[in-house]
């Protein structure tokens, strides 16, 4: 779905905001981030819900005047094409893959430069599960997935050395803190 007037900046955050209110523990925390993803797409004239199909919640922005006084949508306003949608689970969009893989090699490079080739060779395994498993940036992974990534993946498919083992945890903080995330 393009990306209709609304700001792919914009878009970003509120992707990032929504995806830290869906791993929020506390309620008030997880509220507190809805809160400034509303804000900051009421400044652009969208609105936002999150529709969840099939166990995959997908973030989608539209237009405020949508809605009616009641939150209605008003039919004769409705455009899909000024709506954005972002599913938030499951696998991303492969059209993008290259953008995605290219994003994630340099998290493992920026992790490899700054702190060694132990937090770089686990970084990296991050970043060719997170492209090729899920076509996704690495900080987009939900909770199963970065799960699924250092239970299975990582000691099935990058054969860690026992030091990557050790610093599994630091290597993976390592790799969130470039896109100033914490892990999920």
């Amino acid at each position: 779905m393009p990306d209709a007037d609304l700001d792919p900046a914009v878009v970003e955050e509120a992707e990032r905001l929504t995806r830290l209110a869906l791993r929020a523990s506390d309620p008030d925390e997880a509220a507190a981030y809805r809160a400034e993803r509303d804000d900051l797409l009421a400044d652009e004239g969208y609105a936002a819900r999150e529709r969840e199909d099939d166990g995959v919640v997908t973030l989608v922005c539209y237009p405020d005047d949508w809605l009616d006084e009641t939150g209605t949508i008003r039919m004769d306003a409705f455009d899909p094409a000024e709506a954005v949608e972002r599913p938030l689970g499951g696998p991303g969009d492969p059209d993008r893959w290259d953008d995605v893989a290219a994003h994630n090699r340099g998290i493992a490079r920026t992790v490899h430069e700054a702190h060694g080739s132990v937090h770089g060779e686990t970084a990296t395994a991050l970043a060719a599960f997170a492209s090729n498993h899920y076509a996704k940036p690495i900080e987009a992974l939900t909770r199963d997935e970065f799960d699924e990534f250092r239970e299975e993946y990582l000691v099935r498919n990058a054969w860690p050395s026992e030091a990557q083992i050790e610093r599994v945890a630091e290597s993976l903080r390592y790799a969130f803190a470039v896109v100033d995330e914490e892990p999920p």
